[in-house]
């Protein structure tokens, strides 16, 4: 099981999923994904791959040979260059699988979450700095923004386009809100 070149430390992959059992014996794997919906995990080509064991080593890129969809749409699985048996394919278990920025399709908004991560939070009516986006949350009715502020405590702010979230300004790096921290108070 040989993967193709090694990836640069110099770029940062995107997580995608990650690769969850095994699928018969010809060394097919079942796929966990984080995208939605679950099946564009499939469409990326190649895929760079991380076993748990090798956290620290780069990413290694792997070629997809063939991907489908089972079980009414319930298990994604997927046949990887070089991985013949189901051995081969026991020895990826609980491996992470991460494509490269360049690969994701343009976004109808202009931006995809990973882009607001890292993003400075301004308060327009205060004029103030609120802090940074960690994380973004998915929670049904809308999505939040975990924005760790300069004293190291966090905040979460509802990203409610035109209500709070006033503008993005991905080359600035800032999100404008219409927001009171309340936190602040």
């Amino acid at each position: 099981m040989a993967p193709s070149d090694a990836v640069t430390a110099d770029k940062t992959p995107l997580v995608v999923g990650k690769i969850h059992g095994v699928y018969g014996v010809k060394g097919w794997v079942k796929v966990f994904s984080h995208t939605q919906p679950r099946e564009n995990i499939l469409q990326y080509r190649p895929w760079l791959i991380q076993l748990p064991k090798h956290r620290q080593v780069d990413w290694q890129t792997w070629g997809v040979q063939q991907t489908q969809v089972h079980n009414g749409g319930k298990t994604l699985i997927a046949h990887l260059a070089g991985v013949d048996d189901r051995e081969q394919a026991k020895a990826l278990m609980g491996a992470e699988i991460a494509i490269w920025p360049h690969q994701l399709p343009p976004s109808e908004k202009g931006y995809y979450w990973v882009d607001l991560i890292q993003c400075e939070v301004w308060c327009s009516q205060a004029q103030t700095r609120l802090g940074k986006v960690t994380d973004m949350i998915e929670t049904g009715a809308h999505d939040v923004m975990r924005v760790q502020k300069h004293n190291g405590q966090t905040t979460l702010v509802p990203f409610v386009m035109p209500d709070i979230v006033e503008s993005v300004d991905l080359d600035q790096k800032q999100i404008w809100v219409d927001w009171q921290d309340h936190d602040a108070l």
